[in-house]
């Protein structure tokens, strides 16, 4: 199996090769359930996601606004399980090598796995992304060694210069800029803002950056896109999935990632 130093950054560097902005778009794993999340993982990439970015749940995601918070909730309800999602991971990639994995969650999870964590790319894991540590920390400082992962972190807008300069250097993969002040969900996006921070960032690294939080249409997905090299979707499409889990037909979220992924690359 391709493990992540080579998946991730081939993915980056294909995008790169054709002109292209990545599309991540995240769920959680577990909500509705597993066999569902499943479906979505391959079905979101059908609909053209680049990379697959997949919530741990945990009891409380202090990042996350209301949308997320209460998928979590589900998800915990269903007893899901970082093991379990490691065999989700595994089952996708029966049908898919190619696309990047990101598992995104809350440093108590994953320390509380960590021997775990040290074969996860087994599975077929190529990232963390732990929301609840200082960004210029990595897996390795938190004694997780396994340099088949990479290690992503935060930069928020109120992050200082001094802070965004260390975090480059800690980090592997790419760099996630929070375009908002709050949680997960919150609305107000300032691109000009976004753009002197996206520009200052890259400045400082080699590293591709991807804008997140917030972006809820394709006119906020290809105004992000254009300062940045990929755009992050995530509380429009757990909300669209929690709407949808009754009937189990996720269409309407295919042809919103569709026109997402039009919208950053026209």
């Amino acid at each position: 199996m391709e493990y992540l130093l080579i998946r991730l950054e081939d993915k980056i560097l294909s995008l790169k090769k054709a002109s292209k902005k990545a599309l991540v778009a995240y769920l959680v794993a577990g909500d509705p359930n597993l066999d569902s999340t499943l479906e979505l993982m391959h079905g979101f990439v059908d609909a053209g996601v680049d990379i697959l970015e997949v919530g741990v749940p945990f009891t409380d995601p202090i990042a996350e606004g209301p949308i997320i918070q209460a998928a979590h909730d589900r998800a915990l309800k269903n007893n899901t399980s970082l093991n379990e999602i490691f065999e989700l991971v595994e089952k996708f990639r029966e049908k898919n090598t190619e696309t990047p994995i990101i598992l995104m969650g809350y440093m108590n999870t994953f320390l509380a796995n960590s021997h775990a964590l040290k074969e996860a790319h087994t599975f077929g894991a190529d990232a963390v992304l732990i929301v609840d540590i200082p960004g210029e920390s990595d897996l390795e400082g938190l004694g997780i060694k396994n340099k088949n992962l990479a290690s992503i972190s935060l930069i928020a807008p109120t992050t200082s210069k001094d802070r965004i300069s260390k975090i480059c250097n800690c980090s592997s993969g790419f760099l996630y800029y929070v375009t908002l002040r709050g949680v997960t969900g919150s609305s107000h996006l300032d691109i000009s803002e976004a753009e002197k921070k996206i520009n200052h960032i890259k400045s400082q690294t080699s590293l591709p950056v991807f804008a997140g939080f917030g972006i809820k249409t394709p006119d906020d997905a290809f105004n992000l896109s254009k300062i940045s090299d990929g755009i992050v979707i995530g509380s429009s499409i757990v909300q669209m999935i929690h709407e949808q889990s009754n009937q189990k037909e996720f269409k309407k979220i295919y042809n919103y990632l569709h026109e997402m992924s039009e919208a950053i690359n026209r």
